[in-house]
């Protein structure tokens, strides 16, 4: 059967003068005609995006603390000041984001919808941004506590068992920036002399410009003389610390973070940096504490912990899962007086690691004779579980160096993450509790 009802004539070759000559019509971009759009930030996002689940999450704060601080007041002469709540959720969407910087923030308020919609034509800038992290350290902690109570309140969280773990953070200090005593004093010398001279040549200008812009220099050169100062009093806490007398002599302190130490970092390499202690419950994966030191070890830092939860939540956790280097025998023993069992492979895998021994105390014992058992062995399995992952989740949101400086601060920037960790936990966990 042919392919068609007739036959189709022959098609002719298309020669050159039947091909168009004329160029082709396209329709081109034009960037200059202005356009009216009306629209409102409410429609820009769906129902469940995720900037308004960090909204929801924090109309549920309870933010007094931070309303306190504010002094401009109904009645009184004064700009009012940007809402608080709005200045912590563009921080935590954008901690949940991998965004650490005020600067990339106060950018995409104005480039991004979700930025946008959080900040509803608030007025802001990035100084406003960069001084709300750091200034509200008590308030951030205190948010961390009540964050952790609302799942409690709803069993989807138990302080039975809590892991905790230590994360090295790297500093913003360079390790050209360490000095040593002798220094240190000629920097606090120079430092003194260029301030005095700087003074002179103020009291002596009749410019009002010119004496604006040696303030400014004297204002600098003060802030590095107090930076100086303050490194001279973290040497001697330095040397402290320090065994020998040769360990003493090559102490050294930065100028620019005198607080930060120079620590072995998980690569092998030693950097300016600081150690975040986080603990987190093993049922929910929430983190239930948060301590920053400038220690660059573990040992000791189990008790300060557990100090730490019974004053958030009045209460000790019954099983602490810890690594080796938290196994200190005096720790052990104070854990065994607060009824709480510590779950931790002996530091040394020698054999006969795990057997009493005539100087172990009580707690010792039970830790040992714990270890042995297959039972302890499993429960321990999940330390890596919780609070190593606890830790991925952290560095995959750009918890790897900070860009402040002191402990202080950086614990502000650590409890930012720390709630925004626990924000995405009760998304997960508790949805309906964000819609309630």
């Amino acid at each position: 059967m042919p392919d068609t009802l007739f036959p189709l004539p022959p098609q002719e070759p298309e020669s050159e003068e039947s091909k168009p000559s004329a160029a082709p019509r396209v329709m081109r971009p034009e960037r200059r005609q202005m356009e009216l759009r009306p629209t409102d930030l409410e429609s820009l996002l769906p129902e469940e995006h995720k900037a308004r689940v960090v909204w929801a999450w924090v109309e549920r704060l309870d933010l007094s603390r931070f309303y306190a601080k504010i002094r401009s007041v109904e009645g009184m002469p004064g700009r009012p000041a940007a809402d608080p709540a709005v200045l912590l959720a563009l921080w935590l969407y954008a901690t949940l984001e991998g965004v650490g910087s005020a600067r990339e923030i106060d950018r995409l308020t104005r480039e991004h919808d979700a930025f946008r919609w959080i900040r509803g034509g608030v007025q802001l800038d990035y100084h406003t941004l960069s001084d709300f992290r750091v200034q509200h350290e008590s308030a951030l902690d205190e948010l961390l506590t009540e964050s952790v109570a609302m799942m409690t309140c709803k069993g989807l969280a138990q302080m039975q068992c809590v892991a905790q773990d230590g994360m090295k953070l790297r500093a913003h200090a360079g390790a050209s920036s360490f000095r040593r005593t002798p220094r240190l004093r000629e920097y606090r010398k120079a430092a003194k002399a260029q301030i005095a001279a700087l003074r002179k040549e103020l009291e002596e200008d009749h410019g009002a410009s010119s004496r604006r812009q040696k303030a400014a220099r004297e204002r600098a050169v003060r802030e590095r003389e107090q930076k100086v100062e303050q490194a001279l009093r973290e040497m001697e806490r330095v040397k402290q610390a320090k065994r020998d007398e040769d360990s003493k002599r090559e102490a050294r302190a930065s100028t620019s973070d005198p607080e930060a130490r120079v620590m072995r970092m998980a690569g092998g390499e030693f950097r300016p940096a600081y150690n975040a202690q986080l603990a987190s419950e093993v049922k929910s994966g929430l983190i239930v504490g948060v301590e920053l030191t400038n220690s660059g070890g573990d040992m000791g830092q189990m008790p300060p912990m557990l100090e730490q939860i019974e004053r958030r939540y009045g209460q000790i956790p019954k099983k602490m899962l810890v690594d080796g280097g938290y196994a200190a025998r005096r720790d052990i023993e104070r854990a065994h007086e607060r009824a709480c069992e510590v779950y931790a492979p002996p530091m040394t895998h020698a054999r006969g690691a795990c057997r009493s021994r005539p100087s172990d105390g009580p707690g010792v014992r039970n830790w040992r004779r714990r270890m042995r058992s297959a039972p302890a062995r499993a429960l321990y399995k999940l330390r890596a579980s919780t609070c190593e992952w606890v830790n991925a989740r952290l560095r995959n949101r750009g918890l790897r160096q900070v860009l402040v400086r002191g402990l202080a601060k950086v614990r502000c920037v650590l409890l930012l993450h720390a709630l925004a960790h626990n924000l995405d936990r009760t998304a997960r966990l508790a949805p309906a509790l964000l819609r309630g």
